[in-house]
């Protein structure tokens, strides 16, 4: 099996997770990071789950799924222990054309969600196929050890200064060898090393005195 890799965007797309354990929790908690409207149908749930559909983050249909319950959703994600309810699930979602994940079981979905390292809108997923979860996640756990928080940071002041020149009416197949010499002049270590005055001098040089660290963060933020 070899997957088409894509980046979803679900903001405020009506999402079903059919399942309320632990795993239909974690897989609410990843469709609410990426703003998704997700309802959930399962007659029991986590104490987390129940604290999400208190503070209104998520509808808990507290109840057996059921025929229907698929309509209108954009995505749907099965993570129930009963095998003929994931497959109803699975078979529904496909009758109507709708992405299906079914947790655990790679041979019934038509996407499967890989491991995430995440720093700021630094993304990075791991998939291998489904064929090893483990070795994803250890994969994982090794690259968020060279991804850290200054990822973010340098992603956030690119893309303000990218904002910028936009806004002086930079064309913006001028903008490439700008961004090839931050890259090159070191920014991203500068930003690791915490080096304001060592990140303002790059700017200056290559950008221009009237871009800042700060002034930069500032309107990004």
């Amino acid at each position: 099996m070899r997957y088409y890799p894509i980046c979803l965007d679900i903001r405020e797309r009506p999402c079903l997770v059919v399942g309320g354990g632990q795993v239909g929790t974690r897989k609410v908690r990843t469709l609410l990071d990426c703003d998704a409207r997700v309802t959930v149908v399962s007659p029991e749930g986590t104490e987390e789950l129940a604290a999400l559909a208190r503070k209104g983050r998520v509808v808990w249909e507290r109840r057996d799924y059921r025929s229907g319950d698929q309509q209108g959703m954009f995505l749907v994600i099965g993570a129930t222990d009963v095998e003929p309810l994931n497959r109803q699930v699975q078979l529904e979602a496909e009758a109507d054309g709708r992405l299906c994940n079914i947790a655990d079981q790679p041979e019934r979905c038509n996407f499967v969600l890989p491991s995430i390292i995440q720093q700021g809108d630094l993304m990075i997923a791991v998939s291998t196929s489904g064929k090893s979860p483990a070795f994803a996640k250890h994969l994982r756990r090794v690259l968020e050890g060279q991804f850290g928080p200054e990822y973010a940071i340098f992603l956030d002041l690119m893309g303000a200064v990218r904002q910028r020149l936009l806004a002086e009416a930079h064309a913006p197949e001028a903008h490439k060898p700008i961004f090839e010499q931050l890259i090159a002049r070191g920014l991203l270590e500068l930003i690791r090393q915490d080096d304001r005055a060592g990140i303002d001098r790059v700017l200056a040089e290559v950008v221009g005195s009237a871009f800042s660290y700060e002034d930069l963060l500032d309107e990004e933020n």
